[in-house]
């Protein structure tokens, strides 16, 4: 008899995945209550897809190719671009009702290193609320899946006879209890919460990586993390986001002084690729010029009802964003590395999948491009579900496992100050050095907790590759190598070379 898909998360890729499972039976496992600490839910842009009548799968798949700096695999965007306009009409047919024009046409935005405008979105700002209550609303009523809220993925796992034979889960009262599973798909999200400033759950710290890594499973790329150019610079953790939209619809970053710094940066302005726009803000906010992006001409009073989400956020902290121009600065906002699969999300360790942020199907390269990301949880979520529905895997029984450790509040806070210092918008060798070091500090007083590995993983690829690419700029090597090539590291790389200094393994082909 088979057993049920085990599924650890449940943003977009998870209940994507869940959903089209069926027949087979699923148990979805979710940290917390359905729709609370899900990336997904804050997602503003929208879903990029090529809908419009000037748009086609082959430009988007370009603009995707182009945007990843020379690593993006290129079935892999194209594979996602021609998938794109079935997956925004099937989520407009569940209930996730994208917006229209007057004449019945999708409204889409532009956003940066779009050729075309072809971002769906939902009231300006509203996409990612959007899809996550259509998709927890068909979940739930899916006969075929078993919902368990506040049920934490602690670890994966092991068979008798080798691969992944479940997961360790923490259940609501606190015990510990293995569900075991012929198949098992990780959506676990990000790992962007390791930095002091995000714009996602600080919660979101890199487990399913270190659970995958810990069974045998490849991590590629792990130090390429993008950085949101337009976080609303308010001190409040998680940072809310100032939409890549916004640009798109015509606002302008200027200094303290008015002055429009992005033109002297890039031909495309505003609408530059995210890490040079990111790197722009960042040295303008360090210089102490500032940074602010004015949505007064762009916007001005439509801004309640085109952009409730970030005009919500604004007031809050007593900015009106129709008449004063937004502070804004840098913040950690996705992960382009993590668990190396293949187009179906299979990592290679029996019986795992990855699917969503967790994953490096090899889609974003260097640098995703903007609103792909939702794209890549329902495109890839969907192969995977495909994959695991007509397996005839049978695992071995389950060997006893260990949860993982939890790093205590002010050691995890060091940490995401560190990480944000010395492993955010700009590197050098000296300052990923003395992140290194507190890694070893931390993990020599509280053990390998999983946030130390995950963020030893982002530090020792970062330390590695001798270049400036994409997400990831070393200031004392800014240029970019002739030839891209992958960083892939096992977590038996990563201990051979611990202590400090993290230098012996280079980027891979």
């Amino acid at each position: 008899m088979t057993r049920p898909l085990l599924i650890a998360g449940a943003g977009i890729a998870g209940l994507w995945a869940a959903l089209h499972a069926a027949p087979r039976k699923v148990i979805l496992l979710t940290g917390s209550k359905l729709g609370e600490n899900a990336s997904t839910g804050w997602a503003q842009g929208g879903v990029a897809a090529a809908l419009a009548e000037d748009d086609s799968a082959a430009l988007h798949a370009q603009d995707t190719l182009e945007a990843g700096a020379g690593l993006v695999n290129a079935e892999a965007a194209r594979l996602l671009a021609a998938a794109g306009a079935d997956e925004i009409r099937a989520l407009d047919a569940l209930g996730a009702k994208f917006e229209r024009d007057a004449d019945g046409r999708w409204a889409l935005s532009r956003e940066a290193a779009h050729s075309r405008h072809r971002v769906a979105r939902m009231k300006g700002d509203q996409a990612g609320a959007g899809i996550l209550a259509a998709l927890i609303a068909a979940a739930r009523a899916a006969p075929h899946i078993e919902i368990r809220e506040s049920w934490r993925a602690e670890s994966l796992l092991s068979a008798t006879d080798g691969g992944c034979a479940g997961i360790l889960a923490r259940r609501p009262d606190g015990r510990l209890e293995p569900v075991e599973a012929d198949e098992t798909i990780l959506a676990l999200g990000s790992l962007c919460g390791l930095y002091g400033v995000t714009t996602v759950p600080f919660t979101s710290q890199g487990k399913a990586l270190v659970m995958a890594a810990r069974l045998g499973a490849v991590i590629e790329d792990p130090e390429f993390v993008q950085f949101h150019p337009t976080a609303i610079d308010v001190g409040r953790d998680p940072a809310p986001l100032a939409t890549e939209a916004l640009r798109g619809e015509g606002a302008i970053l200027i200094d303290a002084k008015g002055h429009r710094f992005m033109r002297q940066v890039h031909r495309d302005a505003e609408l530059a690729p995210r890490d040079v726009v990111a790197r722009a803000v960042h040295r303008q906010v360090r210089s102490g010029r500032g940074a602010f992006l004015d949505c007064t001409g762009a916007v001005g009073a439509a801004f309640p009802d085109h952009f409730p989400a970030v005009f919500t956020a604004c007031m809050e902290a007593g900015i009106d964003p129709r008449t004063t121009p937004i502070p804004v600065a840098p913040a950690a906002h996705y992960h382009m590395g993590g668990i190396a699969t293949n187009l179906d999300g299979f990592t290679g360790v029996a019986g795992l999948y990855a699917v969503g942020e967790c994953a490096s199907t090899g889609v974003h390269g260097a640098n995703r491009l903007a609103s792909n990301s939702l794209l890549d949880g329902l495109v890839f979520g969907r192969r995977a579900a495909l994959a695991c529905r007509t397996s005839t895997r049978r695992a071995g029984p389950a060997l006893t496992a260990e949860p993982g450790r939890d790093l205590p509040p002010l050691a995890l806070k060091r940490l995401r100050q560190m990480m944000a210092r010395e492993a955010g918008v700009e590197r050098d060798r000296a300052g990923l050095m003395r992140a290194a070091s507190l890694i070893d500090e931390l993990e020599a007083r509280h053990g390998a907790c999983d946030a130390l590995v995950s963020a030893r993983f982002v530090v020792h690829g970062a330390l590695a590759r001798d270049e400036s690419r994409g997400g990831h700029f070393r200031t004392d090597f800014p240029a970019t190598k002739a030839h891209g090539v992958h960083t892939r590291l096992t977590l038996d790389a990563l201990c051979d070379v611990c202590p400090s200094p993290l230098l012996a393994a280079g980027p891979a082909e």
